[in-house]
């Protein structure tokens, strides 16, 4: 395998050749959240809903993250800090038992509110892009550009710990409607979902979700250049009429993967050039 990291870079603070001023974004403050989601109300297609109607008991099958819709509100008793309003789509796929002797699997969907406080910070300026797509096209737009960070949320697949059915004849709404539901969402399934409140039967699931979130700005950055990064790789296909077991022989075997990692590393100290301290 190609080495393409440039010798002693960064161990001499003299091999920098210039500096460069570049664009990025910077994260002004973040937080991990690890949410038990107990008592979700799933939405199920119809036919799903005849299923669980004539169902005994249903047994936990999948929970798949569709979107995230991520909203902001500044706090104006509190400068610099923002309400991120986020709103999670499940697609939940499970199995009703409704006395054969081979399940029948049901799928509907499960929506998820959270809000997080976070730092900011404050910018009064304004940033404008050209969309050259749009104006190749004829086709300019006005932009109105924000001085809000933008909020990022990193998140997995949750995990369904459990699913169960409940009869809730007789309670009252539980809040939800096709009409809080982004018509692309609801083009997942292949037939419209029972958004009733009171339905015979109805799907519950608790979800276990990880997920990190984000406020980031963009800013300028000035960095040190050592050298030009060229690939000495070579483009070519010559493994591309390889016989695929032989390739395989050659794979290297991840160790790393049957191997935990260790709660600590016992790194050595870097300092503001990436050298080891300690050498």
């Amino acid at each position: 395998m190609a080495d393409h990291t440039i010798p002693n870079a960064g161990c001499d603070p003299n091999s920098v050749r210039n500096a460069a001023c570049i664009h990025t974004k910077k994260i002004f403050d973040s937080c991990q959240s690890k949410d038990c989601i107990e008592d979700l109300r799933v939405y199920l297609t119809c036919s799903s809903q005849e299923v669980l109607n004539n169902a005994q008991s249903v047994k936990g099958g999948r929970a798949t993250l569709v979107t995230v819709l991520v909203s902001l509100d500044p706090l104006h008793m509190n400068r610099g800090f923002y309400s991120v309003n986020m709103t999670y789509f499940y697609q939940i796929d499970c199995e009703a038992y409704t006395g054969c002797a081979r399940p029948v699997p049901i799928t509907g969907l499960a929506v998820f509110g959270k809000r997080a406080i976070l730092f900011g910070s404050e910018c009064a300026t304004k940033l404008f892009v050209s969309d050259s797509e749009r104006c190749d096209k004829g086709n300019p737009t006005i932009s109105i550009p924000s001085s809000n960070p933008d909020a990022v949320v990193e998140t997995v697949d949750p995990i369904l710990l459990d699913a169960y059915i409940r009869t809730p004849c007789g309670q009252p709404d539980l809040g939800c409607s096709t009409t809080s539901i982004p018509k692309e969402i609801l083009a997942l399934f292949d037939e419209p979902l029972t958004m009733s409140s009171d339905p015979c039967h109805a799907l519950y699931v608790t979800l276990g979700q990880f997920s990190i979130l984000r406020l980031e700005r963009d800013v300028h950055l000035m960095l040190p250049i050592y050298d030009c990064c060229i690939p000495d790789k070579e483009c070519n296909c010559d493994i591309c009429d390889n016989d695929p077991c032989e390739l395989f022989q050659k794979v290297q075997f991840p160790v790393e993967q049957f191997c935990p990692p260790c709660k600590s590393c016992d790194l050595d100290p870097l300092d503001e050039f990436g050298c080891s301290k300690t050498k």
